[in-house]
């Protein structure tokens, strides 16, 4: 799930083609994504580059809301063994291409297993080696495609920001947009000022990948108040999202993801954190004259001479709230409006603000994303559980990641996943107060609320038992009878609890697969 920090990002897909062994595969995935950020030559700028092995194809044509969502490089895998292979592999990289074609910058070929004449060709989109186990330049060539995306993205952000076509320019679109602008006036002033807004919300990206952010912040600024005339409210949205994402990445150098993020702060960086935490920070000061008759001035200076400083540390927060709001209004924007949540508390996170960022949470799990497919159910519930454990809400945390494992084994699912439903119920343990090891139990002390442990500990045993490991499904119950005894009902200490277990042989372990170790139980609480 995204944080603040990917605004800056520009998004590189890594992908394989034709048949490519999954573990090579990821060998090399892994080396390329090492290569997150990149100092660009002759620039004192770095360019942030995130990376995905999977994307789909329609959320490209979001990438004009937020530029940071559209894919502008692409990274191709490949094995090719023989000359005569070589044609068709190049064939289905170019049908790759095809797929992100319209808004792809540039795009690399790996090839592994093709020597002779063709691998000794010099080309800049391909680059050829003898085996996986034999390209040490990689992290090299990655370094050199993302620089060459860099010229790409400067050239496309001046180009934007210099537009010369007077009046007429183009209107940006979200896909549900599209038909609702059909037949209408485009020499009104309402329509022009949000041309106007919108493209300057857009410039107002493309500064921040290219890591100029004290442009980035004014070119939001204006966004904001040109869409705001016009109550042109999505794009009002983003245009106070990016602002807050400008200012995250300025009083945050390290990022807001956490250890994940593996986003390196500058020595200036570091050493101006500490100043910008104050409380006098202000909104940038616009003026309005400084706008020229497109509404796009390329001359940001005089505008930045006005500026006291983004946004404060509490301002980001208000701005998240209103932009969410405006989000709110459109049943299409739920994804992003779930993303701007998750970006806020994380943020929150950071400043210690737990109640807030709950709130903002709370207002999350109501979001209506339309028809979920089961993974992305799973995947929705996981970020809640994660973001709960991150404000130290644990037994939120944990509720969320047991409703997260039982979507695993839903009805609808041809094929119920129970290991990775006991997996994940295992994990959300901590969290109810539970601990598989008998000694944790002292008698006349139980921890947690007795009924939900219970339950939760009936659910090992099944899952464990669905799984194929009725060994381990036995070791569950023990467990349950030696430290719930106390607060079993008649009902749940009677036999047939055993019954279906009793043909089983446990014994002194069970090894799991997640590498956790359960030990014997000394059943002495009761008698059978």
């Amino acid at each position: 799930m995204q944080c603040a920090e990917d605004h800056q990002t520009v998004l590189v897909v890594v992908q394989p083609v034709g048949m490519v062994p999954e573990d090579h595969f990821f060998r090399i995935y892994k080396r390329i994504i090492s290569v997150n950020q990149v100092s660009i030559r002759d620039s004192q700028r770095l360019l942030y580059i995130r990376y995905r092995h999977h994307y789909p194809p329609e959320n490209n044509d979001w990438g004009d809301f937020q530029t940071h969502r559209k894919v502008v490089g692409l990274i191709a895998v490949t094995t090719c063994s023989s000359a005569k292979e070589w044609p068709q592999t190049f064939d289905r990289f170019h049908g790759q291409r095809e797929v992100f074609g319209a808004t792809l910058y540039d795009s690399r070929l790996l090839v592994f297993g093709l020597q002779g004449e063709i691998a000794e060709q010099s080309r800049t989109d391909v680059a050829f080696y003898p085996s996986f186990d034999r390209c040490e330049d990689v992290e090299k060539r990655v370094e050199d495609f993302v620089e060459s995306i860099f010229i790409v993205l400067e050239s496309k952000r001046l180009d934007r920001a210099t537009d010369k076509s007077g009046d007429k320019i183009p209107l940006l679109c979200v896909p549900f947009e599209k038909k609702d602008f059909v037949g209408l006036d485009t020499d009104s002033r309402h329509y022009k000022k949000r041309c106007q807004g919108r493209m300057r919300k857009h410039v107002g990206d493309l500064c921040l990948q290219a890591g100029m952010l004290q442009d980035a912040l004014v070119h939001y600024h204006m966004a904001v108040e040109l869409l705001r005339s016009v109550n042109d409210f999505l794009w009002l949205g983003a245009a106070l999202e990016g602002l807050c994402s400008a200012s995250v990445i300025y009083h945050y150098p390290g990022g807001t993801a956490g250890k994940s993020s593996g986003r390196k702060p500058s020595i200036s960086q570091a050493a101006d954190a500490g100043k910008r935490h104050r409380p006098g920070a202000q909104e940038v000061l616009i003026d309005p004259g400084a706008l020229t008759t497109n509404g796009i001035s390329a001359d940001t200076s005089s505008e930045i001479g006005r500026t006291k400083n983004c946004l404060s540390p509490e301002d980001i927060i208000e701005k998240y709230k209103e932009a969410i709001s405006y989000y709110g209004k459109y049943k299409n924007a739920g994804v992003i409006e779930l993303e701007a949540c998750v970006k806020a508390v994380r943020v929150l996170a950071i400043q210690k603000r737990a109640m807030e960022a709950s709130e903002f949470l709370q207002n999350a799990v109501y979001i209506n994303l339309g028809q979920l497919s089961e993974e992305e159910k799973i995947q929705r519930y996981s970020i809640l559980s994660e973001l709960y454990e991150l404000i130290g809400f644990h037994r939120k945390s944990a509720f969320f990641k047991r409703v997260a494992a039982m979507q695993c084994v839903a009805p609808t699912i041809s094929e119920p996943g129970w290991r990775a439903c006991y997996k994940l119920l295992l994990e959300t343990l901590p969290g109810y107060s539970l601990s598989l090891d008998p000694k944790d139990f002292c008698k006349g002390t139980h921890r947690g609320w007795a009924a939900v442990q219970m339950r939760l500990l009936h659910e090992l045993v099944y899952a464990s038992r669905r799984m194929g490991n009725p060994g381990l499904s036995v070791r569950h119950l023990s467990f349950l009878l030696q430290t719930m005894l106390d607060f079993l009902s008649d009902q749940g200490q009677s036999p047939p609890l055993l019954q279906e277990h009793k043909a089983v042989h446990t014994q002194a372990h069970s090894q799991l697969s997640v590498s956790q170790l359960l030990g014997s139980i000394p059943v002495k609480e009761f008698s059978i």
